[in-house]
């Protein structure tokens, strides 16, 4: 009798262990800073995110908390935007502009100019140049960004117009 009760208990406190592990939700949640830009910007922004695909790369709109005019994502972490986002300093940086970063290279993907960086865990990030405002998109380590770029940028086109950031 003590053999079926010491059994019992363990799988009675193997099922509760299972049960808490499986509705944790830790890793369900995505999360990004929101950006905190001025006005005119806040109002560029709103309308990208009025203008900004359900699907990018494959991928469906699932936007991180908390929730925000300023953040979108597609495929949980897998692709994450902000918009309203400073200027990241290699923007200016001369090496950069001259190739001598291999960390950070300027580019454009179909008539949106992009300034790519590597983060130390693999993940890519671009933000946007010769914009009214910056918008940065970060793609998840292993992922190619071309089909993320393409998607995005009739958006951007779109909501953000040609010129400089304030």
């Amino acid at each position: 009798m003590n053999s079926f009760r010491h059994r019992h208990a363990v799988c009675s406190a193997l099922a509760v262990l299972i049960t808490v592990a499986g509705c944790s939700s830790a890793d369900d949640d995505v999360s990004a800073a929101v950006p905190s830009p001025d006005a005119k910007v806040t109002e560029l922004c709103q309308n990208l995110d009025e203008v900004l695909p359900a699907t990018v790369d494959g991928e469906s709109r699932d936007d991180p908390e908390p929730a925000s005019e300023l953040t979108a994502g597609w495929g949980g972490v897998a692709i994450i935007l902000r918009c309203g986002v400073g200027r990241p300093p290699k923007m200016t940086d001369p090496k950069v502009a001259n190739g001598q970063d291999a960390d950070a290279v300027p580019g454009g993907v179909n008539g949106v100019d992009w300034l790519m960086e590597r983060e130390g865990d693999g993940v890519q990030r671009f933000t946007t140049a010769n914009r009214e405002a910056y918008v940065e998109v970060e793609v998840a380590d292993g992922r190619d960004s071309t089909g993320v770029l393409i998607d995005l940028a009739p958006a951007v086109k779109k909501a953000i117009p040609e010129g400089i950031a304030s």
